[in-house]
């Protein structure tokens, strides 16, 4: 043990000396027997092979170590090792929560990644399969009521893919009640059927007939940039009719679509076929505009399954009602068909599926995930009409033309903006500015410890002044 009876008897200097632990009596005490004894054998620390522990245990009493207890390295080092085996459980179960995390978010990214290339892969075969099928059938109207009809199938779809994916089974027809009380509590009457769905479905058809019409006149890019501003349309109707906030950043990209929409219509001088087709796709762009803020007055917040339900009775309005007027054009020959047998079946049909896929995609991907994920998604389909008219068609572009469409775009970038963008910006540009003048404070800091140290070094003390 370390000894001090020779430094409080001699005036010498103090010296600390290891000796062996001879025995456990204690001077001038008694020695405890019985339980006590046993009491003060146990608060005595254990003496290992080496007897690493004894000694440092003697040191921290002798140092006056705050808060000693005999034993206390030894129990730290001892904790010490369980808490160190304890952690690997820790660390795993960390990393399998962090690992499913990013399983999650990369699920996530890829699901959105996987809609946008298939919003944006269907409207362009849509709006290609349109120029092939008027090299063989130019009747605009007809094919435009013919692929409307197909929206009938929304609800056996939705009905079909909800029977097989939820355990809740229920008739088609209590299901189709369910998802009718957007009309109303007791449900969908003819009169309302007749009220609420041929605003919608008058709306539907005029962009859809426009948008054909605007294909004969231009490109599919020249009308698929051209309808990319229904976004900023959208934002001015919702800003005046829904009471939107007001937001200068779409205002300026409104402004841009607009410069586009005249730089497009001015590529070719104002007259022609060119200034035309222009008109029609503005015109498809505004109509689609209009649809899409009272789908949003009406349906804001409708689930699924009332989407769905609405669209199949628009499908229904449009067979029973609109049947009307493909009829009256081919008798005036406007839209002559020919015989049925002629029709090009083919392209008719493919037509309307890739149409139904591409309204499946838009309408139930805007209520199961982001709207934004719809709007890239159409977005890029101007890119990709644009290589196909290039590389198949030997499309050439003037630059008035890929100007005005790369104004369309960055217009249309500009309105997917948050609401917060600006605020969130302005946080983002404090935080990083907050960073930049605590490095800063740092590095003055350590300029003036060295050069204080430097000072000190040379026998003299500079302040540095702030």
């Amino acid at each position: 043990m370390i000894s001090t009876e020779s430094v409080l008897e001699s005036g010498d200097q103090p010296c600390i000396r290891l000796e062996p632990l001879k025995n456990t009596h204690l001077p001038g005490k008694t020695t405890p027997t019985g339980g006590s004894r046993a009491a003060f054998m146990d608060s005595i620390p254990k003496v290992t092979a080496n007897g690493v522990h004894d000694i440092e245990d003697r040191i921290l009493r002798i140092t006056g170590y705050y808060g000693y207890n005999p034993g206390y390295s030894s129990h730290r080092r001892e904790d010490g090792s369980e808490s160190h085996t304890e952690t690997p459980g820790s660390e795993t179960s960390g990393e399998s929560r962090s690992y499913q995390t990013c399983t999650n978010t990369a699920l996530k990214v890829l699901g959105g990644l996987l809609l946008v290339l298939c919003v944006s892969s269907s409207w362009v075969g849509t709006t290609q399969v349109v120029k092939l099928t008027f090299q063989s059938f130019s009747c605009p109207f007809f094919i435009s009521w013919f692929s409307s009809n197909w929206n009938i199938l929304f609800f056996p779809i939705y009905y079909s893919v909800h029977v097989v994916t939820t355990r809740e089974k229920q008739t088609p027809i209590q299901k189709f009640r369910e998802c009718s009380k957007h009309f109303g509590e007791d449900g969908m009457t003819l009169k309302l059927f007749v009220k609420r769905t041929a605003p919608f479905s008058i709306l539907w058809t005029l962009t859809n007939y426009l948008y054909l019409l605007a294909l004969k006149k231009l490109t599919a890019t020249d009308v698929s940039a051209l309808y990319c501003c229904h976004k900023a349309f959208v934002f001015l109707l919702s800003w005046i009719v829904l009471k939107d906030r007001f937001m200068g950043v779409r205002i300026v990209a409104a402004i841009m679509a607009i410069t586009g929409i005249v730089m497009m219509a001015y590529a070719d001088g104002f007259h022609g076929d060119s200034f035309v087709g222009v008109a029609l796709a503005v015109g498809s762009a505004s109509t689609s505009a209009l649809y899409k803020v009272l789908f949003k007055m009406f349906l804001g917040s409708a689930n699924l399954g009332e989407v769905a339900h609405f669209l199949s009775t628009m499908g229904f309005f449009n067979l029973i009602f609109i049947s009307c007027v493909p009829l009256i054009l081919y008798f005036t020959k406007v839209e002559h068909w020919g015989s049925l047998s002629s029709l090009p079946w083919g392209y008719l049909c493919g037509l309307a599926g890739l149409w139904l896929v591409f309204n499946i995609l838009v309408h139930v991907g805007v209520v199961l995930t982001y709207p934004i994920l719809i709007s890239i998604g159409t977005l890029l389909s101007v890119p990709g009409n644009a290589a196909v008219d290039v590389l198949k068609h030997e499309v050439i572009f003037s630059v008035v033309r890929l100007t005005a469409t790369c104004i369309i775009c960055l217009g249309f970038l500009l309105l997917l903006l948050p609401e917060e963008w600006d605020s969130v910006t302005l946080r983002f540009l404090a935080t990083i500015a907050d960073k930049k003048s605590e490095e800063h404070a740092e590095e003055l800091t350590e300029s003036s410890v060295h050069t204080r140290s430097r000072s000190r070094a040379n026998g003299t003390v500079s302040i540095p002044l702030a």
